[in-house]
């Protein structure tokens, strides 16, 4: 019995801002990534770039001027897809111009046939992170709906140009981290009141589902044949109660009802009935119109693209803190930990797929999952990983059984295939690819690329289309 489909998606997936650099090269204007010094996932920025700051994604690892070469090499891991983003100031470098920026769309053209020489189906996330500075500082981010038609403006351009070479399209990365980490997530920078916090963040999210929807709407007639999908963090959802305690089950399943939020008005077309007591508890009350509301139902998104790193217990009263890696309450006695602390759970990702199968019915992509570690290279010249060969295997055994559970997952992209600036604070210290980018924390080296032993495993994998991950169990 074949356990992946024939037809599923191998591949892995990276950021603009993590990993193109050339942050001023033909025409880009900044993003809120470009005034970062200590990662997108922090929430303190600069207000422009400040000489003598060194701010790693302005040359990232220079997959600008290099992706043909750094998509060769991930093809030789047999790679038929690859996630990435289109930068948005790439295209509109302050988000309001009136005509796009036409060397930036020439670099998009110049990527996707790279990737369609080279056998790899795109799938691109539409914001990543990525939001011009300039509707930052203008506008407050996504807390005010001028970005609705700006964005609609960039999706048309985007679908127009692109819509015959890119089949999967999403429209926010994470969106349900604007909770978290909302500086990265909806350009906004929030205020000291915890209510006013709370009105500005389920409206960043209302005016992004209304964007959303718009770009589902404006996908039926440029692009009837794509597929429209939503990016949600499932880490967020990935909660245990840290004991039967009554208060902590109802706590975590609270917790956990947070990230439904963004899927079910995506998805479902509605606002959950929970979400008004929320609002009510406040004092808030959101700007949301019935035109809106008729709009999001009749567009919904048709698969729900999630990343997976690590679950979170949650204990009643206790506080947590968000990160580019879900929430992070109390530790898991049950479970091992990465060098950042993130704890490893497998079972927790077949978990969230059935989750996801039994509340939503739809397609579903693992667009992240990867292990950030810290890599040597030993006296023979290679990276020697076998952590992230582990993880990497322990984690593909549980989406296969997710599978066999009945999930229709469809793909699995690695979070990064090469090593990339990390979205947390900014190191390239933080590791997860399986090709080594030779490049440190201060921004020195020589930028050389090269292989290191997972490389072989993922290469392995793919080959077998996973079936080398249950070859002992069935034999």
């Amino acid at each position: 019995m074949t356990v992946f489909p024939t037809d599923f998606l191998w591949g892995g997936a990276i950021a603009a801002n993590q990993a193109e650099g050339a942050w001023q090269t033909d025409g880009k204007g900044p993003s809120i990534a470009d005034v970062t010094t200590h990662g997108i996932g922090k929430s303190e920025h600069d207000k422009a770039v400040v000489s003598g700051h060194y701010y790693p994604n302005h040359e990232a690892i220079d997959f600008y001027h290099r992706y043909q070469t750094d998509l060769t090499l991930m093809a030789g891991m047999g790679f038929n897809c690859f996630r990435t983003s289109i930068a948005w100031s790439r295209i509109y470098p302050t988000g309001e111009e009136d005509t796009p920026n036409e060397a930036g769309l020439a670099y998009y053209d110049r990527l996707f046939a790279k990737m369609h020489e080279l056998g790899m189906t795109p799938i691109v996330t539409i914001s990543h992170y990525e939001t011009p500075l300039a509707l930052h500082d203008k506008y407050g981010g996504w807390t005010s709906k001028k970005l609705i038609p700006l964005y609609e403006k960039f999706c048309r351009t985007i679908f127009t140009r692109y819509g015959h070479v890119v089949p999967y399209w999403m429209t926010f990365n994470e969106m349900n981290n604007t909770h978290t980490i909302w500086y990265a997530a909806a350009a906004i920078d929030l205020a000291d009141d915890p209510d006013e916090r709370v009105r500005q963040t389920f409206q960043a999210e209302h005016n992004m589902y209304v964007a959303n929807a718009k770009a589902v709407q404006l996908a039926k007639t440029l692009m009837p044949h794509a597929h429209m999908g939503i990016m949600l963090s499932l880490s967020q959802a990935a909660v245990y109660p840290a004991t039967c305690a009554p208060a902590n089950v109802f706590g975590a399943m609270q917790m956990q009802r947070r990230t439904w939020v963004s899927a079910d008005v995506q998805l479902k077309g509605h606002y959950p009935a929970f979400v008004a007591r929320i609002l009510r508890d406040h004092h808030v009350t959101l700007d949301v119109t019935d035109d809106e509301l008729a709009l999001i139902a009749e567009n919904t998104s048709e698969f729900l693209g999630f990343s997976y790193y690590r679950s979170s217990t949650y204990k009643a009263g206790m506080g947590l803190y968000g990160d580019t890696g879900g929430v992070k309450g109390a530790p898991n006695p049950y479970l091992e930990a990465t060098d950042w602390g993130w704890q490893i759970d497998p079972l927790g990702l077949r978990w969230m797929c059935n989750l996801v199968q039994d509340r939503y019915s739809c397609p579903m992509m693992v667009v992240e999952n990867g292990l950030g570690m810290k890599d040597t290279v030993a006296p023979d010249g290679r990276i020697h990983d076998p952590a992230r060969s582990d993880y990497l295997i322990k984690h593909l055994q549980a989406l296969g059984e997710a599978i066999k559970d009945g999930c229709n997952v469809i793909g699995y992209t690695w979070w990064g295939p090469i090593d990339i600036v990390s979205a947390g604070d900014g190191q390239m210290s933080k590791r997860y690819g399986f090709i080594y980018v030779d490049k440190d924390d201060t921004g020195n080296g020589t930028l050389a690329r090269s292989k290191k032993d997972s490389f072989d495993t993922y290469q392995h994998i793919i080959e077998t289309n996973g079936e080398c991950l249950f070859e002992e169990a069935q034999s």
